[in-house]
This record gives structure tokens, C-alpha cells and sequence, in this order.
């Protein structure tokens, strides 16, 4: 299976690409992303590799802006994650799942590894990698499912406080039936995909 999806950000000037392909138990996510922080143009660049039941095993992200920073860490799958050099990071222990805060794809790789029926809920710890600054905190948050038909579903999406958002976050995505974000108010909206 191959899909490709352009989205945009909700209220604000930018662009992505993802290129999806699910092949022999193996998924690969190739992003790139252009948009605005602070008053200011970036391009982010990202490639994620999972295993079959979507857990994350490889993550690597390319950031300009100002200059170019890149970032390359690698995952057991069961919640242990190092370095491109084989360093432990222990600060990650724990998480399984990643949150690129530049676009919506992160979500669909807990919302496809958890499977979750309507009404059922989960809480995770997920490696949040800012985007264009790179920098890297473990976090807390919870999925849970509202609605879910063979066309796709809506989630109800919360980032737990912590330091940085000490009030969190609460979003109400709507999905396809491969997981990927239709809408996500007030971030990311889909402006285009392949059939």
C-alpha cells in the first residue's frame, strides 16, 4: 500500500507531504514540511520507520531554520530508545510512540498500534520532538476513541501537563480508514489525498 497526503496548517501558511508505504510488515512515513514559527520560515524533513503493528523503530528529522539541524534516534519498539551511535537515552524510557509537533502523521501511529473501539481509552508515553527546534521531552497522553467505522473514526486527542504546557491540550481529530488525519482542529486540516 502506498498513499500520499498533502496537509496544511489550520489558520496559518504552510504545507505537507507524506508519502505512506506499508510493504512486507514494514511502514515507512517520508514527510516534508514547510511552515512558519515565530515569524519565521522552516522546512522539516522526516522519515519514520515502524514494524507491522506500527511501533516505532527508527525516526529521523531534518530541521532549517535557522541553520540545519538534524536528529536521528532509534527505538526497541518496546519503549527503550538510543542514539544514532547506539547511546541509551534513558530520559525516553518507556515511550513507544513519537509526536512530531509539525504535523498530524504522529497521530495515527498510536492510533493505529492501540486498535481502540468506541469508548475505549489509553494513556502512553510518547517521544514529543519540537519542530523546528528539535528539542526532545517525554510526555504523557491519551487517546480515546468516539466513533469508528471501516471509512475511519474520530479520537479525542489530550497532551497531559507538563512543564512547558502546564494547562495540556485537547483536540478532536476525525481519521480515514488508514488512521491519517482528516481534520484537526484548530492545527491541521487535510487538503488532499491520493485515492
Amino acid at each position: 500500500m502506498r498513499r500520499d497526503v498533502l496537509w496544511a496548517p489550520w489558520d496559518a501558511p504552510g504545507l505537507e507531504h507524506l508519502r505512506l508505504d506499508v510493504d512486507d510488515g514494514v511502514i515507512r512515513a517520508d514527510g516534508a514540511i514547510i511552515g512558519l514559527s515565530e515569524g519565521q520560515a522552516f522546512r522539516v524533513g522526516y522519515q519514520v520507520s515502524c514494524d507491522a503493528t506500527w511501533r516505532v523503530r527508527e525516526a529521523q528529522i531534518v530541521t532549517s531554520q535557522p541553520g540545519v539541524y538534524s536528529l536521528r534516534l532509534r527505538a526497541d519498539g518496546v519503549g527503550r530508545w538510543t542514539t544514532e551511535s547506539a547511546e541509551p537515552l534513558p530520559a525516553l524510557d518507556g515511550c513507544v510512540d513519537i509526536d512530531l509537533s509539525a504535523t498530524p502523521f504522529t497521530n495515527t501511529l498510536p492510533i493505529q498500534r492501540l486498535g481502540l473501539q468506541p469508548e475505549e481509552s489509553a494513556e502512553i508515553a510518547v517521544v514529543y520532538i519540537d519542530a523546528p527546534s528539535l528539542e526532545v521531552i517525554p510526555v504523557r497522553q491519551r487517546y480515546t476513541c468516539l466513533a469508528r467505522s471501516p471509512d475511519g473514526g474520530r479520537y479525542r486527542f489530550e497532551s497531559l501537563p507538563y512543564p512547558a504546557l502546564p494547562e495540556g491540550f485537547l483536540a478532536e481529530l476525525s481519521v480515514d480508514a488508514d488512521g491519517l488525519v482528516e481534520d484537526y482542529p484548530p492545527l491541521f486540516h487535510r487538503m488532499w489525498r491520493d485515492a
